[in-house]
C-alpha cells in the first residue's frame, strides 16, 4: 500500500520490452533502501525489486501491467514518480493508494491559475464513474484532489510544491498518465451490485 506521496524523481536508465513484458531499471537514491523482493511504486505501478545495485534498482512489469498502464511507453532518461511501500506506523498523509492502476489518462490541457497548475485530463467513462469533485484519485501516483469533472474526465490542481516534486510539473497536452481510481469507490459499487 502506498499513500501518494512521492519521495524520489528517477530515472530509467535501460528499457527491455519484448513479447514476454517489460524489464526496467530505474536509477535513484531511494534504491539504498530497497532490498530485492520490496514493493514500489513507479508513476503509480506497483512493482517489485527485483534486484537492487547501488544507486538502481530493476523492476519487470508484466503484459497486464504494460495494457493497463504507461510504463511500456517510457524511454530511457524519462523521469518516474517513486514512493516506497507504506510501513505500519507510518503518517498516511496522502490518500490510500494501492498501486494497482486503473487505467490511463490523456492530458487534454493545462492552464495556469493563481500559483496553481491546472492539469484536464481525459479518461474512459468506465474510470470516470468512479470519480466525485473534491475526491481522491492517484495521477501517475501522485496523491491529488478533483477539483472539477467533465462527462469524459477530470481535472486536477497542481501546487508549486508537486510541481516541482514529482514529474507531473513537466508533462504536457497529450501526455499519457497512470490513473488510480479510489478503491472505496469500486467497493461500494461491488457491494450495491451484490444487494440487486
Amino acid at each position: 500500500m502506498f499513500t501518494g506521496l512521492i519521495a524520489e524523481l528517477g530515472s530509467v536508465s535501460a528499457l527491455e520490452l519484448d513479447g514476454e513484458g517489460a524489464t526496467l531499471t530505474i536509477a535513484s537514491p531511494l534504491a539504498g533502501a530497497l532490498r530485492e523482493g520490496d514493493s514500489i511504486a513507479v508513476n503509480g505501478v506497483c512493482l517489485t525489486a527485483a534486484q537492487v545495485s547501488g544507486e538502481s534498482f530493476r523492476a519487470q512489469a508484466m503484459n497486464e501491467t504494460l495494457k493497463r498502464s504507461s510504463l511500456g511507453g517510457l524511454r530511457v532518461g524519462a523521469r518516474v514518480n517513486l514512493e516506497l511501500a507504506l510501513r505500519a506506523g507510518d503518517r498516511l498523509g496522502g490518500h490510500v493508494v494501492q498501486g494497482h492502476v486503473d487505467g490511463t489518462g490523456t492530458v487534454r490541457g493545462t492552464r495556469e491559475e493563481g500559483f496553481a497548475l491546472i492539469l484536464e485530463i481525459e479518461t474512459d467513462p468506465g474510470l470516470a464513474r468512479y470519480l466525485v469533485e473534491k475526491g481522491s484519485v492517484a495521477v501517475d501516483g501522485v496523491s491529488l484532489t478533483v477539483s472539477s469533472l467533465e462527462p469524459d474526465g477530470f481535472a486536477v490542481s497542481l501546487i508549486p510544491e508537486t510541481l516541482k516534486r514529482t514529474s507531473l510539473g513537466r508533462i504536457g497536452e497529450g501526455a499519457l498518465v497512470n490513473v488510480e481510481v479510489d478503491i472505496l469507490a469500486k467497493h461500494v459499487e461491488r457491494l450495491l451490485e451484490a444487494r440487486t
